[in-house]
């Protein structure tokens, strides 16, 4: 199916671009979400006249993403996990927690900015992670994973011991006897 772009679509091509997708690509994402319109003789016309706007606001947006990053650019996050003494992590850290981390500091992104191509961290240490806040627009923050005091098999004692005084009615009955 041929398309015309609306906005800069990552290896797809550039705004004004006509270009072929599949079908189910163009229905299902780039039509809903306002990305591309189909390419039609009376599209390709309203196109040219639209284009000068289109490409306008996409410049504002650009300039918008390369604040966004000078301000992320050398932003140093240190992430709690609960974590053994080889520092391997119960679970893991993924892009929820590092999006979660972001904001405590007052840096709000979302987790599709977030790129881990190695996928979820596992391990404590220090991480350079990658934001890719536009196609053009990256930036790199620093995460440090460090390991929390409990682990999931350390036990909780309590303050007071409970005393379960049905077990104790039952010992002492069983005593005098």
């Amino acid at each position: 199916m041929n398309v015309i772009l609306l906005e800069k679509m990552g290896k797809i091509g550039d705004i004004g671009d006509q270009v072929t997708v599949k079908s189910g690509y163009a229905r299902n994402y780039l039509f809903p979400f306002s990305k591309a319109i189909p390419a039609t003789k009376q599209n390709v016309a309203e196109f040219e006249v639209r284009k000068d706007g289109l490409l306008k606001i996409a410049a504002e947006k650009m300039q918008g993403e390369e604040k966004r990053a000078a301000m992320l650019a050398g932003v140093s996050v240190t992430i709690e996990a609960n974590a053994s003494e080889e520092g391997k992590l119960y679970g893991s850290v993924g892009t929820r927690e590092i999006t979660d981390a972001l904001a405590t500091i007052g840096h709000e992104i979302d987790k599709s900015e977030v790129e881990l191509p190695d996928g979820a961290l596992h391990e404590v240490g220090e991480y350079n992670i990658t934001l890719i806040l536009s196609p053009e627009v990256n930036t790199e923050i620093k995460i440090t994973i460090v390991a929390s005091g409990a682990g999931p098999d350390a036990v909780i004692e309590p303050d007071e011991p409970a005393v379960d005084e049905a077990a104790d009615d039952s010992a002492d009955q069983a005593a005098s006897e």
